[in-house]
């Protein structure tokens, strides 16, 4: 007969914290998406645990969605969050792969070379005079071509490629494979969990850019979203956002509640991140060894 396994009271106890942290991160994005779907004369009563709509309406992301440089912020976001964070997967894996093979001249001072360039930043002024030297300026390569690689997550991705034992290498050397073979068809399969949480990690840091691209790009048609965003959100511009006669009058934009407003931007702006995310979460736990030959 089944039995029901008894809980300890440590594991009731960090599972009601745990409740309790979690309703702390939920509750808040449920009132945020509530209040900005809910009617802008009742939205203003909504106090901060209210996470149902008063007044269902779509008018907040109408009014967004009517600003002309809204989508095409939306699709340079996306571009650059894609075409980025694949350079800087594919660069992060390779250079960590190169940096663990034990006969690499120089390792350990290549090794030295990143760790400083880590811990001592050399700024925004460097970095700008490269761009500008290599005529990137206005370009959103300006902004994928930063920080290609972090010199961080290149460290983890280290420490997941070591975890491989060395008979593995010795095996697919036998076998006539080189190292591209043996990234490609060995490491990379065996650090998806690695792969997949710094790929989640340069996605967040890509979608979220801001501080670059208002220093390199100037065109309000080639900005990413966050720029726009952090106008409205951040300093509280207005226009930059409803920049639109023809969907409401000056009598209705008044009557809009622009907290509500705020928090229809912030949900455009996490609701990507929120829908990839599940499908890098299966990954996370994956160990580093699975799919490798069993002896």
């Amino acid at each position: 007969m089944w039995r029901r396994k008894k809980r300890s009271v440590g594991e009731i106890v960090i599972a009601v914290i745990l409740f309790i942290y979690s309703l702390s991160i939920l509750v808040p994005i449920l009132h945020i998406l509530a209040r900005s779907l809910s009617d802008p004369l009742k939205s203003g009563s909504m106090g901060g645990l209210e996470i149902i709509p008063k007044g269902l309406t779509l008018i907040n992301y109408k009014v967004i969605f009517s600003n002309k440089n809204l989508v095409p912020s939306i699709l340079n976001s996306i571009f650059i969050t894609v075409t980025g964070t694949a350079i800087n997967t594919i660069l992060t894996l390779t250079s960590a792969y190169v940096l663990t093979r034990p006969k690499l001249v120089g390792r350990s001072a290549l090794m030295i070379f990143f760790i400083i360039m880590m811990l001592f930043d050399p700024g925004i002024v460097p970095e700008y005079m490269v761009i500008k030297g290599l005529g990137l300026m206005g370009s959103r390569w300006s902004v994928i071509l930063c920080q290609a690689v972090n010199v961080y997550y290149m460290v983890i991705m280290m420490r997941y490629i070591e975890a491989i034992p060395p008979e593995l290498y010795e095996a697919a050397q036998i076998d006539g494979a080189g190292h591209f073979k043996m990234l490609t068809k060995m490491v990379f399969p065996l650090t998806k969990a690695g792969s997949a949480t710094l790929t989640m990690f340069y996605a967040v840091l890509r979608w979220n850019e801001y501080y670059r691209s208002g220093i390199y790009i100037s065109k309000i048609n080639k900005v990413p979203l966050q720029v726009i965003l952090r106008k409205f959100v951040v300093s509280g511009d207005v226009t930059t956002l409803i920049g639109t006669q023809n969907l409401l009058d000056y009598n209705d934009l008044a009557k809009l509640d622009y907290t509500a407003l705020t928090y229809a931007t912030i949900i455009v702006a996490i609701i990507p991140i929120l829908i990839v995310y599940p499908f890098v979460l299966k990954f996370y736990n994956n160990d580093v060894m699975a799919g490798s030959v069993k002896g």
